[in-house]
């Protein structure tokens, strides 16, 4: 049994790796070779900087074609994280507008650049710290977590789904609720990063490795 994280030259490849090496006696490996990837019992779409070098980055590696293979099928469980979940939706705002992977309905925004806390504060982007997260519906990833457990997160755009039923997690920062974990079918994918999240993050990537969707 393999756990492959997708290396197409854009994530925190080594960091989720060690995470998942932490929590399973699988084997890890990141990879770009299509024959590993296609070999994996699971998936890792990993994800970090402006969302069109993450898409020139999958095209310039011939892994998109793969990736959507993938989506498509659903025949394994996949986990996207950071810009791993935004790549999923339709489309993102960033860097002009770029069309997305369209797994999933929703768009990608960034966050208003005059947000205040409830004490006039003016709010930073990136949003960049620990945040609670609501489960805002049930799933197996948030099994042993606690509801409005806190995550690490560092992002200045977020993911507004278009379809209720495929957010299980959200993040309140300023007047923005974002939704910070999705899913459908035998993918999940968070905003946040559970490879620096503690241990809930671990117990999440756990979950993931557990699953049987």
């Amino acid at each position: 049994m393999t756990i492959a994280v997708i290396d197409y030259g854009m994530g925190n490849l080594h960091s989720v790796a060690k995470a998942l090496e932490h929590v399973t006696h699988e084997h890890v490996v990141v990879t770009r070779d299509p024959r590993r990837i296609h070999g994996a019992s699971r998936l890792v779409l990993p994800g970090q900087g402006a969302i069109r070098d993450c898409m020139g980055e999958l095209e310039r590696t011939e892994l998109r074609g793969l990736v959507q293979e993938q989506l498509d099928k659903q025949s394994k469980p996949l986990l996207g994280i950071c810009v791993g979940q935004q790549m999923l939706f339709d489309r993102s705002e960033e860097n002009g507008g770029i069309a997305c992977l369209g797994f999933m309905p929703g768009e990608v925004h960034r966050f208003p650049g005059d947000m205040r806390d409830d004490q006039g504060h003016r709010l930073k982007v990136p949003h960049m710290g620990w945040n609670l997260v609501r489960q805002h519906h049930e799933h197996p990833l948030w099994e042993g977590i606690d509801d409005q457990e806190h995550f690490y997160f560092v992002h200045s755009y977020y993911v507004e789904a278009a379809e209720d039923a495929q957010v299980f997690g959200t993040t309140d920062y300023g007047r923005v609720t974002a939704h910070v974990a999705t899913g459908r079918d035998a993918t999940f994918a968070v905003q946040f990063h559970p490879e620096k999240s503690s241990r809930a993050g671990l117990r999440l990537l756990e979950n993931f490795v557990r699953w049987m969707p």
